[in-house]
Parts: C-alpha cells; sequence; structure tokens
C-alpha cells in the first residue's frame, strides 16, 4: 500500500472493543496522508483462536466484503517496534509492515529488525523490497 509513496505518514491505531456484545475485537484505524488530505481506513481484527499473534481483518462500511490475515510476526520485547506480516488481498500484495511508537526508527535498530526477519522464512522473502517510508 506504501510502495508508490502517494500515501505517506501512516499511523496504525488498534483499540479494544466488542462487537455484537460478546466479541472481544480491535478497532483497527491506518490513516495516511494522501494529496494533502487525510484518509483512514478502518475495519476490525478477529482474533485466531488458534494463534494468539494473528488476527482476521474486516473493513468497515464500504469496505466489510474485504478481509485479510495478518499476525505480529516480530516485536520488541520493550514494546517500542512490531513487525506485521498480512496476506494478499484485493487491493494490496501479501507484505510486512514495521510499525514503531516513534516516528523514525534508528538504524541500528532497523538493521537489528532485519537480521530477525532473515531468520524468518515468511518475512525473509519480503526484505528484497522493502522500502523507507520518507519521513514527511
Amino acid at each position: 500500500m506504501w510502495l508508490k509513496g502517494n500515501k505517506t505518514s501512516p499511523t496504525f491505531t488498534y483499540t479494544t472493543t466488542t462487537k455484537n456484545s460478546a466479541d472481544s475485537v480491535l478497532l483497527d484505524e491506518v490513516k495516511y496522508v494522501k494529496k494533502g488530505e487525510t484518509k483512514t481506513i478502518t475495519g476490525y481484527d478477529y482474533p485466531n483462536p488458534n494463534d494468539s499473534s494473528a488476527f482476521v481483518w474486516r473493513g468497515k462500511g464500504l469496505l466489510r466484503l474485504a478481509k485479510s490475515k495478518w499476525k505480529v510476526a516480530l516485536k520488541d520485547p520493550d514494546g517500542q517496534w512490531a513487525v506485521i506480516w498480512f496476506s494478499k488481498t484485493l487491493f494490496t500484495p501479501e507484505g510486512v509492515d514495521i510499525i514503531s511508537r516513534d516516528r523514525q526508527i534508528p538504524q541500528k535498530t532497523l538493521n537489528h529488525i532485519k537480521s530477525l526477519m532473515a531468520d524468518d522464512p515468511l518475512l525473509a522473502k519480503h526484505l528484497i523490497d522493502m522500502q523507507e517510508l520518507p519521513n514527511k
């Protein structure tokens, strides 16, 4: 989604909520800037009962027919960063996002993350296409 460069400054927000008055899910909001305007993609993340780090995302509103599987593939023990793997959808190819609490990940930390990714077959194949987003 970010590879074309026309969507910048992404932020990811996950909020615990309930759906159907019983199921605990994550409200998943991705905000980004396109042509100077803030856009939002909203959906719900349903936990995978067999893998506590995996979810199925379903869009909200017009995107309710879209779905994607994703998981927290790697995470910092101190909670400063995570590597998210996601499956192919109608709109995006399979890929990874490195998310961080800091706007810019220090190069030393990024190198460490990439070395961890290289050891994981699911993630390693994405290293060749990985691009750093411009810090706008």
